[in-house]
């Protein structure tokens, strides 16, 4: 029984390696990972900036004020640019490859960004942060391997559009009452799991939209999903650069690479049927690498040395040793006698 599962796999495996479509969508899917990573990092720079020069933060989310510097921001423009290009890889990856496959190819942007954000930044790396990251990173690649092997594609109809529309407009309503309520108690993971949320969505909206278009079905429902993608990008869009302000770029990176292709290949299995042909014991898998994936980005929002120097800067005391020495913030600031220490 063992021997004929393991050659079934390698079957399956082969048979990935022959199609064309998954040869090339997967390297789209890589280059659009490097752009968001770019991105990602020039994005959160300008972000920062506008804060600095507004004199406000943007943590309980930007202001129209803010938003509007923002477009005259070069570092942010920059960042949006590289960002249009990733989608633009993702997408052509969406056309040539499923969904289960393209979309978890993203966590490679954590691996990336987290580098330049350690050399940007000068925060270097722990090894809880690592531990965090490898679970993410390893998490969605342990995923995307098995789904490489079993995913499918299947023609959506007008009843599972209805569906996942539907979905979206509940996701969207939630989300928009926390943000109303709870907005000045709100931090990155929020607007990260939010915008993950409206995401994967969107990935799902827009690869149904290019398959029509591809098809010539470009009828009502078509143009209605068209409106639905676009909403969902925009207020995904605000709830990254509220998380940029919020959070280090790596941080917001983690949870859009996680929650992001978690979000499109539930969507995928459940709705869509791409998982019809995975056997029990690999929809074991997709959970586990879904779980472990899940508490890598808990976990980084936990112990990221930016997030951690960040609160001692507040005079928070993290921990049970109290890490902060205990300091009130006004101990910590220097005093208008002393010298300056430069």
């Amino acid at each position: 029984m063992e021997v004929n599962g393991v050659e079934d796999v390698g079957e399956q495996l082969v048979g990935v390696f022959q199609n064309p479509g998954l040869l090339l969508g997967i390297p789209l899917a890589l280059a659009g990972a490097v752009f968001m990573s770019l991105g990602a990092q020039y994005q959160h720079r300008g972000v920062e900036k506008v804060e600095r020069l507004s004199g406000a933060q943007g943590t309980s989310g930007l202001s129209l004020d803010q938003l509007r510097r923002l477009l005259t921001r070069p570092s942010w423009l920059i960042g949006t640019l590289m960002l249009g290009l990733a989608i633009v890889c993702q997408l052509a990856a969406l056309v040539r490859a499923p969904l289960m496959v393209v979309q978890p190819l993203g966590a490679i942007a954590l691996v990336i960004t987290t580098l330049l954000n350690a050399r940007i930044s000068g925060h270097s790396p722990t090894k809880k942060s690592i531990r965090a990251i490898v679970c993410c990173v390893g998490g969605i690649f342990l995923f995307v391997f098995f789904a490489a092997l079993f995913a499918t594609e299947q023609e959506v109809a007008d009843r599972e559009l209805f569906v996942i529309l539907a979905l979206l407009l509940v996701v969207i309503i939630v989300l928009g009452a926390c943000w109303l309520i709870l907005r000045q108690r709100m931090r990155a993971l929020f607007y990260v799991i939010g915008a993950g949320i409206l995401y994967g969505f969107v990935a799902t909206l827009a690869k149904v939209v290019i398959k029509r278009i591809e098809a010539g079905h470009f009828e009502w429902i078509t143009a209605i999903c068209v409106l639905a993608l676009v909403a969902a990008a925009a207020v995904g869009a605000y709830f990254v650069q509220t998380a940029y302000s919020s959070g280090p770029p790596d941080l917001v990176i983690a949870g859009l690479t996680v929650v992001d292709p978690l979000i499109a290949v539930l969507i995928g299995m459940v709705i869509l049927g791409e998982a019809a042909a995975a056997p029990p014991w690999a929809l074991v898998i997709y959970g586990v690498a879904g779980a472990i994936a899940v508490f890598g980005v808990v976990e980084l929002a936990r112990y990221h040395p930016q997030v951690i120097s960040d609160s001692q800067e507040l005079g928070i005391v993290r921990g049970s040793d109290g890490s902060t020495g205990g300091q009130r913030p006004e101990d910590t600031e220097q005093r208008p006698e002393e010298p300056n220490a430069t």
